[in-house]
């Protein structure tokens, strides 16, 4: 998921419903007297005139937000309380990086990101989720900036020996891939009685299925540290997944694919860039899916308007004034966004992120439906619009899930807020991510498929952003037929492809096509990996 702005950026709401007129917003010289002061009280060295005229802007429409903002981005995240470190004897296998790195030697790349670290892994006794099936918990420990990233795997229901090994990540950024697990397509989810329902469209169907938490502090990870951006983090991935195909060798000669949502538009691009740097390697990836993602904002945000006022395939949620102010507010907005992708600067990006997103996210917040799903209002805003996620957060803290895991936190939490604000704060949030993804196809297939009655990832940015996307194949992929993806023999949805890349849109699905499609997206993710597509 990710995280909406009401529940997620409390300094980027609070939001007055005003949008400016563009042509009122000036290049100013001088900061107001607030904005000055609180820059240099946090040593703020010279700005450029875009980001002087930014953060004015900012300041006069959000005082108070603005200026916490520039505190939070000085602050650093207090690290997860509670945490209780399981004695060697707990785990049933212990894996030694210094000892992978010996054992590889020359057969892998990027010993420094391996030397150090350790992977603690255990099989959890029988919690009734997929009961039969083999799997494995544990944590990555990389000792050196203690850091603990929290796994669940599940061995193909199929033929493990053979079929390809998936790693789902969620997005926010801060929410827990336990919830992909539990809510979306794992093999089970958790119903209002905090019990474990069989789910017959999981994705370690034909797939062996890997659910991590990260970055650090989500879910059942945790660290005394803080990781406020997507390329630390990819480093760190590398790292887990050459431990764990070395330590599990019959997983590492299948093919390996990554798939994640939302924020995941961020990581699995410089994830994926990552793996494919070493060229010596026991990762075998082979191709990367990003559901309803962020990956390209300047393209996207663009969007919102549309999506709002009735364009995207459902009617519209706003008033012909405020979709007028979201046209007036979108030029300004862009502006920002480009300034962001041309700087890369934290003092560029933040305020792209503060004004966009109450420009263009913000009046359709207010409506008071559901960010994930244009069709209803959010019913349990304690819970992101969605009460299977306290059911899930329940579950996860029960005592004898935490035991049976060897999760070594107090707590469990679906999304973590700070990590979220994190990374907005560190300028994350409006890098361009779509970058990495020229890379990609150089090398490897792309899938970018969205539910297309989800607002804040909606399916008419995705699909622009795939065909602005400038890589040799743009005008072949542009130029591609549009086809049904037929499920069932019948029509679920739209696609097209040429070259390695494809967009597919998915009928009558919000934010998590996996929890409103079961099937389709199952039939989506089989076809995909065999290399069969849609036919």
């Amino acid at each position: 998921m990710r995280l909406s702005v009401a529940s997620a950026i409390t300094l980027a709401l609070g939001a007055s419903a005003f949008v400016p007129n563009p042509e009122q917003h000036p290049i100013v010289s001088k900061l107001p007297a607030f904005l000055s002061s609180a820059l240099d009280q946090f040593k703020v060295g010279d700005l450029s005139s875009e980001s002087i005229s930014a953060w004015a802007e900012i300041a006069k429409l959000y005082p108070e937000d603005t200026v916490s903002a520039i505190q939070a981005i000085q602050s650093k995240s207090k690290p997860k309380a509670g945490i209780k470190r399981r004695p060697d004897s707990h785990w049933d296998y212990i894996v030694d990086g210094s000892e992978t790195v010996s054992a590889l030697g020359s057969k892998v790349d990027g010993h420094g990101k391996i030397k150090g670290n350790r992977l603690r892994i255990k099989k959890p006794s029988d919690l009734g989720v997929d009961a039969g099936t083999k799997q494995y918990s544990g944590y990555l420990d990389i000792e050196e900036d203690d850091k603990h990233f929290f796994f669940w795997f599940f061995e193909s229901r199929n033929d493990p020996k053979n079929d390809p090994v998936v790693l789902w990540l969620n997005g926010g950024p801060g929410c827990s891939s336990l919830t992909g697990l539990f809510m979306e397509l794992g093999p089970a989810s958790i119903n209002a009685k905090i019990q474990t329902v069989d789910n017959p469209y999981s994705w370690n169907s034909n797939a062996s299925v890997i659910f991590l938490d990260q970055p650090v502090n989500v879910g059942y990870s945790y660290s005394s540290s803080s990781v406020s951006s997507t390329h630390a983090a990819g480093k760190d991935v590398y790292a887990f997944l050459t431990m764990f195909f070395d330590k599990f060798p019959e997983y590492a000669k299948q093919d390996f694919h990554i798939a994640g949502e939302s924020y995941a538009g961020h990581y699995i691009p410089q994830f994926a860039a990552e793996i494919l740097s070493h060229k010596k390697r026991n990762i075998n990836l082979q191709s990367v899916l990003i559901g309803n993602g962020l990956t390209d904002g300047l393209t996207q945000y663009k969007y919102y308007r549309p999506m709002a006022c009735g364009e995207g395939g459902y009617p519209s949620a706003l008033s012909d004034s405020e979709c007028k102010n979201m046209d007036n507010a979108y030029p300004r907005c862009a502006g920002m966004i480009q300034n962001c992708y041309t700087s890369k600067s934290v003092w560029s990006c933040v305020p792209a992120s503060i004004y966009c997103n109450n420009a263009m996210i913000g009046p359709y917040q207010r409506t008071g439906l559901n960010v994930y799903d244009i069709r209803g209002k959010c019913e349990d805003s304690d819970n992101l619009c969605y009460s299977e996620m306290g059911w899930i957060s329940k579950y996860l803290n029960e005592k004898d899930v935490i035991s049976s895991l060897g999760a070594e936190v107090s707590s469990y939490e679906s999304c973590n807020f700070d990590i979220n604000r994190n990374f907005l704060l560190n300028g994350d949030w409006m890098l361009p991510f779509h970058k990495f993804v020229v890379e990609l196809l150089k090398e490897i297939p792309v899938l970018i498929y969205a539910g297309d009655a989800d607002y804040i990832c909606n399916w008419l940015g995705n699909r622009a952003w795939t065909e602005a996307l400038k890589w040799p194949g743009k005008k072949a992929f542009n130029k591609a037929k549009v086809e049904g993806f037929m499920v069932n023999n019948k029509e679920a949805g739209k696609f097209k492809t040429s070259g390695n890349f494809t967009f597919m849109q998915i009928y009558q699905a919000g934010h998590m096509v996996p929890y409103n499609q079961p099937d389709p997206s199952l039939q989506m993710l089989n076809r995909w990996l065999s290399g069969n597509y849609w036919a």
